[in-house]
């Protein structure tokens, strides 16, 4: 319970928030070592200088996406072991509506 009495979404709310923040630190890590290994200039370098702007947020997409789909599976896999509840914005659109 928290000062307001409202249940918290989580039995561990403490744990969960360094969960949180250790992916978070993932998600940056990821960032950084994709950018030491050259994808970002590699990726950029493949469009004309006109466009190096452009160039560089296509470099950024392409190399988080699949950070970002472990940032999803890893959340579920967090909350899963922690027994949070509550649920997905995603829900309401691909679930079917409940019956009352």
């Amino acid at each position: 319970m928290s000062m307001n009495n409202v249940p918290t979404p989580t039995p561990h709310p403490k744990l969960y928030l360094l969960a949180m923040g250790a992916g978070f630190a993932g998600l940056i890590a990821w960032f950084v070592i994709g950018r030491s290994l050259g994808i970002l200039d590699w990726i950029s370098g493949l469009f004309p200088e006109s466009h190096a702007g452009a160039g560089l947020m296509v470099a950024i997409m392409a190399l988080m996406t699949p950070g970002f789909l472990l940032w999803k599976y890893y959340n579920r896999w967090i909350e899963k072991r922690l027994k949070v509840k509550g649920r997905y914005y995603e829900d309401g659109v691909y679930l079917p509506p409940k019956q009352k």
